[in-house]
């Protein structure tokens, strides 16, 4: 069998391409409306409370709120790039950080890990961040190799990481975190001004972003989302890219259980029961195709940020928690319909 290797088209072949202007590319942008939906929000809750919102610890608070979604939302950036989903983040994360507690109970005088040090917090790190790894090898196993629907696998994996975390410690939470680790990671800040969180968390993306984008493995996550049977006959190996990018993912929610377990002192078992659908909410309002092939590391970032200012907004000016859901609802809904027409009207061509 004989391959001709085919010649991309030019400028000159086809004249519009390359042609398009700035404020095209712009409206044709999904980043660019969901920015703008963003900039509403901040704009119309500053006008409403003047003295509570546009404030620097407001801000300081929503960065570090949004921090431990932010990096779940990047793995999950990659997962739905894909075609994929993983609904077992949130309880990857319980998981690891559950590990991670126990462990430095264990390495501790009396099992209290208060008083504890950077190796006993290393060690931590370590463990609850291969335990968040494990899981997301399992997921990708199942999806790759065993060729089982990701929203089976995940669905069944986030019930099964839930029940072990609940396991480890006898469904009680695990609240003697060290001292060290909660003052210079939880409440930490770097030059008086940024939270150590926070910086972990823009590090985190940042990287994301440049893997994304500008990468190999991330045009191989593109061509995967576009048409798997395609890449596979590209030459892309589709089996052990999606095992990666499901390991990625878990690994992602290792380090978001760690960083939660810094923040709140605590494994805090029912706060992060519903973190797998706000990351999904969050990848989809920005940006990323449900049906896989497009996706944007900024669009994830303004996706995730549209519903913690919505939810901050909100409680400042006094709405029911019952408008909140479905204002965000809502909004969720608007973002995959849009993404639908745009699907559509490019099909069209």
């Amino acid at each position: 069998m004989t391959s001709t290797k085919e010649t991309p088209p030019t400028v000159d072949e086809f004249p519009g391409i390359g042609k398009r202007s700035l404020r095209a590319k712009m409206l044709s942008s999904n980043t660019f409306w969901i920015f703008l939906v963003l900039l509403a929000l901040l704009v119309v809750f500053s006008l409403l409370r003047p003295n509570v919102f546009p404030t620097f610890q407001n801000a300081q608070l929503l960065l570090i709120e949004t921090s431990v979604l932010l990096v779940l939302a990047v793995g999950m950036t990659f997962v739905i790039t894909t075609a994929g989903i993983d609904l077992s983040v949130g309880s990857v994360l319980i998981f690891s950080g559950m590990v991670a507690a126990k462990t430095m109970e264990w390495l501790s005088p009396n099992g209290d890990a208060t008083n504890a040090g950077w190796g006993v917090i290393s060690v931590g790190l370590v463990t609850g961040v291969l335990a968040g790894a494990a899981w997301g090898l399992i997921n990708g196993a199942l999806v790759a190799l065993a060729k089982i629907p990701p929203l089976i696998v995940t669905l069944g994996t986030m019930g099964a990481a839930l029940g072990a975390a609940n396991l480890l410690n006898g469904g009680s939470d695990i609240n003697t975190v060290p001292r060290e680790l909660n003052q210079t990671l939880g409440y930490g800040t770097s030059l008086g001004v940024v939270p150590n969180i926070v910086l972990v968390a823009v590090i985190i993306t940042v990287i994301g972003a440049w893997l994304l984008h500008t990468t190999r493995y991330g045009r191989y996550t593109y061509a995967i989302g576009s048409n798997r049977e395609a890449a596979r006959r590209s030459g892309i190996g589709v089996t052990r890219h999606l095992l990666t990018v499901y390991l990625l993912t878990g690994f992602l929610a290792g380090i978001a259980g760690f960083m939660s377990l810094a923040y709140y002192a605590s494994t805090t078992i029912a706060a992060h029961t519903l973190d797998n659908l706000d990351a999904i909410s969050a990848v989809v309002l920005g940006g990323t195709s449900l049906f896989g092939g497009v996706g944007s590391m900024i669009g994830t970032v303004i996706g995730v940020f549209i519903p913690a200012v919505l939810t901050k907004g909100f409680n400042i000016v006094g709405v029911q928690d019952f408008w909140q859901q479905i204002a965000l609802g809502a909004v969720l809904i608007a973002a995959v319909w849009f993404d639908q027409q745009r699907r559509r009207a490019r099909n069209s061509r």
